[in-house]
C-alpha cells in the first residue's frame, strides 16, 4: 500500500511522480474497497449482479451441460439497495444543515446541501467519499473515481489522485491533488505525460486597460481541499451483508415466476420415453405450449397432470425476506404505519432503527464537516440537523400548545410551523403577528379613548 511517506520520496522526480500516480490507480483498483464499491454502485443502479449472471442450465444424455433456452428464466430485481441508500442520506439530510450563523451558510453556498447529500450517499454505496472544496463549491468524487494518499503516521488524508477514461481506446486523464496545488497527467499509447503544470487551488487575478484580466499568482487553503466522508465505522461498503439477502430475496421471486410461466397448471408425464434426455423433454414442453401438439414415438405414453402451483409457502417467506432486510438495514419500513391512524408513539416507535443509524452517521459527516468549516474559514458552533419524519401532526401541534405557558412566541411558531412543513416562513409569520398585536392594542386603547369621553347634556332650552 502507497502512503504519503512513499510520495515524498519521489515527489521532486517528475517522471517518478508519473509511476507513482500509476502503481496507486493499479493498486487501488485491486482493493477490496474499490471491488465491493464496483458491486454496491451496480445494486445501487438497480443491477442485481447475481441474478444477471444467473443462466439455467439442462444436461444432455452425456452429461455435458447446455444453456436453457426453453423454459422461463425471469430476472427481475428488487430495488432494495438504492432505497435503503437514499433513506439513509436523506432522513439525516433532506433538510439541510442548519448553521447557527447566517454567514456561514452563505460561505458554502446555496448548492451545498444537496452536494453533501450527493456525497453521503457516495459513502455508503462505495464506504467512503471525498468532498472537493474549489473556490466556493463542493464537488465530489467516489471511490470508483479517486485513490486517496494517506500519511503512515497518523492516517490523514494528504494527498490523491483523481483518475478517470471515457473508454479504453481513449487516453487516461489523473490529476494529482498536493496540499500545496495539483497538476493534471494524461496517459497516451507512449506512455505519461504533464497535461498541465502543477498550480495552487485559488487563483489571484488582476485587471488593466492595458492587458485585461490575467492570472499572476495562486493561493492554498490552509489545510487539503479533499476531505474523506465515510459511511460508518467500519469504513467498508453498506452492501456488505446486505448483497446475500437481496439475492436470496431476488432468487425466490424470479423462481416463482418462473413455475408460473411454465406450468401453465399443467405437467406432462412420458411414458416408455426413456431414451429423451433434458434438451428432448424441453423441446416436447415448448412445442406443447406453443402449438398445443406434438409428435411422439410408437409407444410413447402422454398424460397430462393438473397441478396447483404453491404460493402460500413462497409468499410467506419473500414477507419473511423483506422484514428481515430492513432490520438489517436499519432502515424503516412504512407499511407498518401506512394503515389506519397512528399516535405519535407508535410512528416515533417504528423510525427508532433508522434514528440509530442517523445517530451512527451524525459522527461521520460532523468530522467531515469539522474539516470543512477549517478549509472554507468558517468560525460557527456545531451544526445540527433534523431529519425527515412522518408525525401525527394533529397530535404534535396539540403537545405543543399545551405547553404553550411555559414557551415563547417564537418557539411555538417555529415549532408549530415546522411540523406542517413551512419552517422558512417563521419571521414572516412572527412580523404578521406582532402587527397584528400592534393594531389589537392601538384599537383598544381608541375603545378606551371614546368611552372616556363625557357626553355633554342639554340645557334647559334643549341645546347643547
Amino acid at each position: 500500500m502507497l502512503t504519503y511517506q512513499d510520495f515524498l520520496a519521489v515527489r521532486d522526480n517528475e517522471k517518478q511522480k508519473m509511476q507513482f500516480v500509476q502503481q496507486l490507480i493499479d493498486e487501488h483498483k485491486a482493493s477490496e474497497l474499490y471491488q465491493n464499491a464496483i458491486i454496491a454502485t451496480q445494486y445501487n443502479k438497480k443491477h442485481n449482479l447475481t441474478i444477471e449472471k444467473y443462466q439455467k442450465v439442462l444436461y444432455k444424455v452425456t452429461g455435458e451441460a447446455v444453456p436453457d433456452s426453453y423454459s422461463a428464466n425471469w430476472k427481475t430485481k428488487s430495488n432494495y439497495f438504492h432505497r435503503f441508500v437514499v433513506q439513509w442520506a436523506q432522513y439525516l439530510l433532506g433538510n439541510g444543515v442548519k448553521w447557527k450563523k447566517a454567514e456561514s451558510k452563505k460561505k458554502v453556498g446555496r448548492r451545498f446541501d444537496s452536494s453533501l447529500q450527493i456525497l453521503l450517499k457516495k459513502a455508503l454505496v462505495g464506504g467512503v467519499s471525498f468532498g472537493f472544496w474549489n473556490f466556493d463549491k463542493l464537488y465530489t468524487f467516489d471511490i470508483l473515481e479517486f485513490a486517496p494518499v494517506y500519511d503512515e503516521e497518523n492516517g490523514a488524508l494528504m494527498a490523491g489522485v483523481r483518475f478517470w477514461q471515457l473508454s479504453e481506446e481513449k487516453p487516461l486523464r489523473a490529476t494529482l491533488y498536493e496540499i500545496d496545488g495539483y497538476t493534471d497527467y494524461i496517459k497516451r499509447e507512449d506512455g505519461w505525460e504533464v497535461f498541465h503544470p502543477k498550480r495552487g487551488y485559488i487563483p489571484k487575478a488582476r485587471t488593466s486597460k492595458i492587458d485585461g484580466s490575467e492570472i499572476y499568482d495562486y493561493e492554498n487553503y490552509p489545510a487539503f481541499p479533499i476531505i474523506p466522508l465515510w459511511g460508518n465505522d467500519e469504513h467498508q461498503s453498506e452492501i456488505v451483508g446486505l448483497r446475500e439477502q437481496i439475492d436470496c430475496y431476488d432468487f425466490i421471486k424470479n423462481g416463482f415466476a418462473n413455475d408460473l410461466d411454465d406450468a401453465s397448471l399443467v405437467y406432462w408425464a412420458l411414458k416408455n420415453a426413456g431414451g429423451m434426455d433434458d434438451i428432448d423433454l424441453a423441446e416436447f414442453i415448448k412445442r406443447m405450449k406453443t402449438l398445443h401438439a406434438s409428435k411422439v414415438d410408437d409407444g410413447v405414453e402422454v398424460t397430462p397432470q393438473v397441478v396447483d402451483v404453491p404460493y402460500a409457502n413462497r409468499e410467506a417467506f419473500l414477507d419473511r425476506a423483506s422484514k428481515d432486510l430492513y432490520q438489517s438495514a436499519m432502515a424503516m419500513n412504512s407499511e407498518l404505519i401506512a394503515n389506519g391512524a397512528n399516535t405519535a408513539t407508535q410512528i416515533k416507535a417504528s423510525y427508532e432503527p433508522l434514528n440509530c443509524k442517523a445517530d451512527d452517521l451524525v459522527y461521520q459527516v460532523l468530522e467531515f464537516l469539522d474539516s470543512l468549516m477549517l478549509v472554507v474559514g468558517i468560525e460557527d458552533e456545531e451544526p445540527s440537523f433534523t431529519p425527515s419524519v412522518i408525525i401525527n401532526a394533529q397530535e404534535e401541534i396539540q403537545n405543543v400548545l399545551l405547553a404553550e405557558n411555559h414557551l415563547s412566541q417564537r418557539y411555538i411558531t417555529e415549532k408549530i410551523l415546522t411540523l406542517l412543513g413551512d419552517g422558512d416562513k417563521t419571521e414572516e409569520v412572527l412580523r404578521e403577528l406582532e402587527i397584528e398585536r400592534a393594531n389589537q392594542i392601538t384599537g383598544e386603547q381608541n375603545a378606551e379613548s371614546e368611552s372616556g369621553r363625557q357626553t355633554p347634556e342639554p340645557n334647559q332650552e334643549g341645546n347643547f
